[in-house]
């Protein structure tokens, strides 16, 4: 029998996760991390057995990967945080005598130069230390990431970003979920997997599919990295964390966030669903 863990199992890409894996192996070996009453009851519902820790207690973790053949390390949300939160993750998984490790990086980290690979680069480094098997799911951006200004583009008529005239090769959270369970379940340890939709697409390409699904005139308007950081904190985003958006967008223009390998697909065993369809849904 193997025991599977998938940790950051209550956040929006750890439930999809959860619920892939349990069409592939038994539920009984499937344990999901949680730090709430509530997540553990949720999952209580489902039938998945939940342990209980956070990324900055080394001691609960340990505790919590007893017994743990394969672990899903899904990276924390705290941008800053992340490199220690994910080397407490790594350090317990050792202690405990875990076998793998599955880590969701970032698309291109080691060669697009963004500011949000840094801790990325800094946990694969830590994973290559560790001397444990690992296999690295470098995702590119989530569709959602794009579709979570619709309210706003569809208000302004505008879509803003600084990404010019590069390509994004987004996917759905669901589809890069099926990835890292069926990574997880087994036959891929070792791989580093650069992970991206099929279809790569403009910003001014996606203000016109909005256009074409809303019947509301969106046009993109791009900005130079300042500029757009400037407006993100003016919509409310904390200084650094626009920093780091603008960054993205930026590099995205020198493709960083732009693959062609069709490696999800590949993956998944079926197209990654296309950017005009997550428009309509999120319609």
């Amino acid at each position: 029998m193997t025991t599977y863990l998938v940790t950051g199992a209550s956040g929006q890409l750890g439930q999809l996760v959860v619920d892939h894996l349990a069409t592939l192996v038994s539920k009984d070996d499937i344990l999901a991390l949680v730090r709430s009453e509530k997540a553990a009851d949720a999952y209580a519902a489902k039938g998945i057995a939940t342990r209980r820790a956070d990324y900055t207690d080394v001691a609960a973790l340990t505790t919590a990967f007893d017994g743990v053949d394969r672990l899903l390390l899904i990276s924390s949300s705290e941008v800053g945080q992340r490199a220690v939160q994910h080397g407490n993750v790594i350090e317990a998984a050792k202690a405990a005598g875990v076998g793998f490790i599955a880590y969701t990086s970032l698309l291109k980290a080691d060669t697009g130069g963004m500011a949000l690979a840094e801790e990325h680069l800094a946990t694969e480094a830590m994973l290559k230390d560790s001397d444990l098997p690992f296999t690295l799911l470098r995702n590119g951006w989530y569709s959602e990431n794009i579709t979570m200004t619709l309210g706003q583009d569809l208000d302004l008529g505008q879509h803003f970003g600084a990404a010019g005239e590069g390509k994004l090769s987004t996917a759905p959270r669901k589809d890069y979920a099926e990835a890292a369970a069926i990574v997880l379940a087994g036959g891929h340890d070792g791989e580093v997997l650069e992970l991206a939709g099929d279809e790569g697409y403009t910003l001014a390409e996606y203000a016109t599919i909005v256009s074409e699904a809303s019947g509301k005139e969106i046009t993109y308007t791009d900005m130079t990295e300042a500029a757009f950081a400037e407006a993100l904190v003016g919509a409310g985003l904390p200084a650094g964390f626009a920093a780091i958006l603008a960054d993205s967008d930026a590099k995205a223009a020198k493709g960083a966030l732009f693959d062609a390998s069709h490696t999800l697909s590949k993956l998944i065993g079926h197209p990654t669903e296309p950017i005009a369809e997550t428009v309509k849904a999120a319609l």
